[in-house]
């Protein structure tokens, strides 16, 4: 999302689009840091290519040593997993490459839905620290790309660069003096809004069935207690401090129903049903187009 007299950064990693706007350009040192870290998050994460950190554990049991951030991201994963018994796991990767949603990006399915490993039984991770007793097709895709967005912005700030918004493809963080309004886009038509609502020194993160979605009914977005992709929520977002909290519980909304969540967490959130109806909590502040 650009914004109007800002300059844009714009650039492709983890296999998304990226568009990072400030008051000015950044310098060219900075444009090489932030590449870095994206190209070093996707080297520790990534299931899709053979030399990341994780993709060690898919071959072999072992252990590996994550970096420091992984320690937020494991402690996120371990509310949600708990609150949504199960469903949410880091193990989703099995099953999303059983629906052919693999390394290799075949987009064919290779037999019946899945789920994948209890994460009990096979992968003990704590902080930095991640041990597997068997082969694990590790899938971080519910949190990560917002965790990466938190990252850059953590780069941007050291920097000396308060007024920032970062945009990872729908999944933003915004810094400043100068709120932004965003728009909400429709769930089945990516030329249309359903609504906007107003960015505000937060994260704002979208989840949707038909942003990888490929086959009759098959998406990214499947219930780890089954391996099945979910079709009675279409589109979520969610509004927190963080994009990694905003990004991991607008992927359980598609689980759960919210009050768990709120129970823990401080945010807000509106949910979308394949039904076309609207749910959304007190404090989301935004207007729905009728």
């Amino acid at each position: 999302m650009a914004l109007p007299g800002w300059s844009t950064f714009r650039f492709e990693g983890i296999g998304t689009k990226w568009e990072i706007s400030t008051p000015g350009q950044l310098a060219p040192a900075l444009s090489t840091e932030l590449l870095d870290t994206v190209e070093a998050y996707d080297r520790t994460w990534s299931r899709f290519r053979a030399d990341s950190l994780v993709s060690t554990l898919s071959r072999a049991p072992g252990s590996i040593t994550l970096p420091e951030h992984a320690a937020g991201l494991q402690e996120l994963y371990s509310a949600l997993h708990r609150l949504s018994q199960g469903a949410v796991t880091p193990l989703i990767g099995s099953s999303l490459e059983q629906l052919g949603y693999d390394a290799e990006y075949s987009l064919s399915p290779v037999g019946m839905p899945q789920a994948p490993p209890r994460w009990e039984d096979v992968l003990e991770w704590t902080g930095t620290a991640m041990i597997a007793t068997e082969p694990l097709v590790l899938d971080i895709g519910a949190a990560g790309k917002g965790q990466l967005v938190d990252l850059l912005g953590g780069v941007l700030l050291a920097a000396g660069h308060g007024d920032f918004l970062v945009d990872g493809s729908g999944d933003m963080l915004h810094s400043g003096s100068h709120p932004i309004t965003v728009a909400l886009e429709h769930p089945y038509n990516p030329k249309q809004a359903i609504g906007t609502v107003e960015l505000d020194n937060a994260a704002l993160c979208a989840s949707a069935s038909n942003r990888r979605a490929w086959g009759d009914g098959l998406h990214h977005v499947l219930d780890g207690t089954t391996g099945r992709p979910i079709h009675t929520t279409v589109a979520t977002w969610t509004m927190a401090a963080s994009a990694l909290v905003a990004d991991g519980l607008a992927t359980a909304l598609f689980m759960m129903e919210p009050a768990p969540l709120e129970e823990e967490f401080d945010f807000s959130w509106l949910r979308v049903s394949s039904a076309g109806t609207a749910t959304f909590s007190a404090g989301f502040e935004g207007r729905l187009f009728t």
